[in-house]
């Protein structure tokens, strides 16, 4: 969902602003202007922050100028970064009537501010589609350009996925690192008034400041376990012992415990990825080659939840929700890869 209850909105039609108090479906919710209350579909509504920041004032006339007059463009600094790896926004700005500076776009850079040589997957998602995608390689001490990006995206639940791995392997350190920036409309906003106030030329955002070592595996003594109560099985007898997998698992509360009603929607959200996670690796141990899970629509928080995990599986060969006679659109079909 692009709107939370509490998010400050801009109605398309009449520009009004209001806040959103409730959320009815995937395709609407209920907002407050001025006391009043009504539903409106959230195709007819963006964030306030795009317009505050994009929309050029009305035209006036201005005096001609001259070749002489024209001020010169200012000179760019360098974006400003401390150690590790960083994702850098460099503003273009555009001119309005009054010769101020609206935002047009973003250059993004990736930066390099360590020893090491890095191979590195890229993709660009919105809204959890993927936008851009891009593979390559960044030196030491060095930066990177990635591409441009449009102020309106920021609209779209951007998210900025990247895998690093060493251009030389370590046996010491790990084989691939992965980590993610989800940048909220509102804050991206903030860091642009933050830079024309203090008149700098970017802001970044810190990815990781030393890439990871390789973690230790630790050996455990068999009989020790047996002495702690613990069921040792041999390996190849392994699956024998393995609680039986499904091939459908339902998500709904009330399928998971009797004692529902009492919990916050934060302990039920936690509850229902747990069981997500112990069927998912249940599957896995089994080797079965897809999974369906049941996890309605309501507010698609649960389902943009569970494929957010789905993304950084290695095993996982796709997925996808679609309708299903059985489950509608309440349904995310999984399909693995060995």
């Amino acid at each position: 969902m692009k709107f939370q209850v509490g998010d400050k909105v801009l109605l398309v039609h009449s520009k009004e602003e209001g806040e959103v108090v409730e959320i009815i479906n995937k395709q609407m919710v209920k907002v407050n202007v001025d006391g009043v209350e009504f539903p409106v579909y959230i195709d007819l509504l963006e964030f306030p922050y795009f317009k505050r920041f994009s929309e050029k004032k009305p035209e006036i006339k201005k005096p001609k100028q001259y070749i002489d007059d024209v001020k010169k463009e200012k000179a760019n600094a360098k974006y400003k970064v401390g150690e590790g790896v960083w994702l850098s926004f460099l503003p273009v700005f555009d001119k309005d009537v009054f010769d101020e500076d609206i935002v047009d776009y973003f250059k993004l850079y990736l930066v390099n501010q360590t020893e090491d040589h890095f191979v590195f997957d890229y993709a660009l998602l919105l809204n959890t589609t993927i936008d851009f995608e891009l593979q390559n390689e960044i030196a030491p001490l060095q930066d990177f350009y990635l591409h441009d990006v449009s102020l309106e995206k920021f609209n779209d639940n951007p998210r900025f996925d990247f895998e690093f791995s060493l251009k030389v392997p370590d046996r010491k350190r790990t084989e691939y690192f992965e980590t993610v920036f989800k940048p909220k409309a509102k804050q991206i906003f903030q860091k642009i008034e933050e830079l024309l106030k203090k008149q700098e030329a970017s802001f970044s955002y810190h990815l990781f400041e030393q890439y990871p070592d390789r973690q230790k595996e630790e050996k455990m003594s068999m009989d020790k376990l047996t002495k702690a109560g613990f069921k040792v099985y041999a390996a190849d007898k392994f699956q024998h012992h393995l609680e039986p997998a499904r091939t459908v698992i339902d998500l709904h509360i009330e399928k998971l415990t009797d004692d529902w009603k009492g919990l916050s929607n934060f302990e039920k959200l936690t509850m229902q990825l747990k069981a997500f996670e112990k069927y998912y690796d249940l599957a896995l141990q089994h080797h079965q080659p897809m999974l369906i899970v049941v996890h309605g629509v309501g507010t698609g928080k649960l389902r943009d939840e569970i494929h957010d995990v789905l993304r950084l599986k290695k095993e996982v060969k796709s997925f996808v929700n679609q309708f299903h006679p059985s489950f509608g659109y309440g349904a995310t079909e999984i399909y693995f890869q060995y």
